[in-house]
């Protein structure tokens, strides 16, 4: 049977037709295993870390309610009228204004930064100086820091105690050994000019122990041939502490300096304990001011405008360690 071109066309175009969608194939299964794996992925990598997952939300959720809360509910106070016998009140900035009209504001961020300049002037040189002579000793090291370190181990109030009586006027340790020499007792604590002296030290006491060890690891980490090399160059004591030592240790140096101001702007146990912020409110300081407002005045709001304040300031202070620390990193 003879076939026509015409017929031989039409069927190739038939058959192509029906070709077509059959070679294409449905897209829709293709991508429903595409996405299958994935989602079974995801899935087993939920399963396999489930217990990490769970203690990850156990200590977000700690962190948030005992850290996070106070902080955000301790500056929402610093706008509001507090009394916990009524409803807060929204006061705005009446706080902040209370506060810069209260003639003891001014006063007890003049004695912060007195104790805290003392305190870098005592507290940081002290542990230093003790540092590079436990470094240089040969014998008994290890009995001398278990001396220097035993003060933070003792209870704050046993040491405001021990060192109210080392004060005492009277019977008193220090005006005792000043009747040995023969020179006049001092009223340590009563004195508006030995006050906060007398406060720097013991702080300096208390808390010197745990940076002198600091020093001490720091000072082990130096190589011992530029000591070597100074020593063969003919460079004494003085110049090899200049010029080998404190270069060596400058970023620590540096890091120890901003802790110790953010923590000396935070002194309340001792003028507490020992002062209670006198003589004629020498001695009071941000946070014993804080203290005030709060416990003694009954006015949340103004206290927790004064935290506020403070946390900012430290929280510049606070900035600029963390910059330090990255740096370095």
């Amino acid at each position: 049977m003879t076939v026509s071109p015409l017929s031989s066309a039409v069927a190739k175009s038939t058959g192509q037709e029906q070709e077509g969608p059959a070679a294409a194939g449905p897209p829709a299964p293709a991508r429903t295993t595409a996405a299958g794996p994935g989602r079974s992925r995801l899935r087993r990598a939920v399963r396999e870390n489930l217990v990490a997952y769970l203690f990850l939300a156990a200590g977000v959720l700690c962190f948030a309610v005992f850290s996070w809360y106070p902080i955000v509910r301790g500056a929402l106070l610093g706008f509001q009228q507090v009394t916990f016998a009524q409803p807060a009140q929204w006061v705005g900035l009446d706080n902040f204004q209370r506060l810069v009209d209260d003639p003891l504001f001014l006063t007890a961020w003049k004695n912060t930064g007195y104790f805290t300049l003392l305190a870098l002037v005592f507290g940081f040189a002290a542990p230093f100086a003790t540092a590079v002579v436990l470094n240089e000793l040969r014998h008994g090291r290890s009995y001398l820091r278990m001396t220097v370190y035993l003060p933070v181990m003792l209870p704050p109030i046993v040491t405001m105690l021990l060192w109210r009586w080392f004060y005492d006027p009277g019977p008193g340790l220090f005006n005792n050994v000043l009747g040995v020499f023969h020179l006049p007792a001092q009223q340590w604590l009563e004195s508006e000019n030995l006050a906060m002296v007398s406060l720097v030290l013991v702080s300096t006491w208390a808390n010197m122990g745990t940076t002198t060890l600091i020093y001490l690891a720091a000072l082990g980490g130096i190589p011992g041939e530029l000591y070597e090399a100074a020593e063969l160059d003919g460079a004494s004591i003085r110049q090899r502490l200049w010029h080998v030592t404190i270069p060596q240790m400058r970023f620590i140096l540096m890091i120890t300096l901003l802790l110790q101001v953010i923590g000396t702007m935070q002194v309340f146990v001792e003028p507490f304990v020992l002062t209670g912020g006198g003589p004629d409110d020498a001695t009071v300081t941000v946070l014993l001011l804080l203290y005030r407002y709060a416990f003694v005045y009954n006015d949340f709001g103004l206290a927790s405008a004064m935290s506020t304040l403070l946390f900012v300031v430290l929280g510049l202070f606070a900035g600029v360690y963390l910059r330090l620390t990255r740096t370095k990193g």
